[in-house]
């Protein structure tokens, strides 16, 4: 499974084309499509990012989560996988990305990677910058507690 960390603020050229993050590239090498997922978070004005693995795990879980007919289930697969699109990389490690996405994001001039584990999410430099702040203020105010999970020793 692909692990994304950092955050990486790379140029969008004239013709929308943008470089993957050279260490996001290489946690997806192991897969059959080379390139990324990309589709608009409906959480918040940023693209959700992730490889093609992860998008099947997320149509497994759809489909264990919810009856097959619900109105959940229609709605993150709309939401989802309607909306999602497969962009393979150039030998350059570029991608284009379409014009749906750099608009829900307000993506310009420039697109901000941001690793978030198992997936990644692009964002406009500014508004990853505010967000950002709100997320540390929540921290810092909720103080979330983690458990970690060791795998079990036999």
């Amino acid at each position: 499974m692909a692990l994304f960390v950092s955050t990486y603020t790379n140029k969008v050229d004239k013709k929308g084309r943008v470089s993957v993050p050279a260490s996001f590239r290489a946690a997806l090498s192991h897969q059959s499509f080379q390139g990324i997922v990309v589709y608009p978070s409906f959480t918040s004005a940023a693209v959700e990012g992730c490889g093609t693995d992860f998008l099947e795990e997320l149509a497994a879980a759809t489909s264990a989560s919810f009856d097959l007919f619900s109105t959940e289930q229609d709605d993150l697969n709309t939401l989802i996988f309607s909306s999602s699109h497969q962009l393979s990389w150039d030998p350059e490690g570029r991608v284009v990305l379409p014009e749906d996405v750099m608009t829900h994001a307000a993506i310009t001039e420039q697109a901000a990677f941001v690793g978030k584990g198992r997936t990644f999410q692009i964002w406009e430099p500014e508004a990853l910058k505010a967000h950002t702040a709100e997320a540390r203020a929540r921290a810092m105010a909720n103080r979330p507690q983690l458990i970690l999970r060791r795998p079990e020793v036999k």
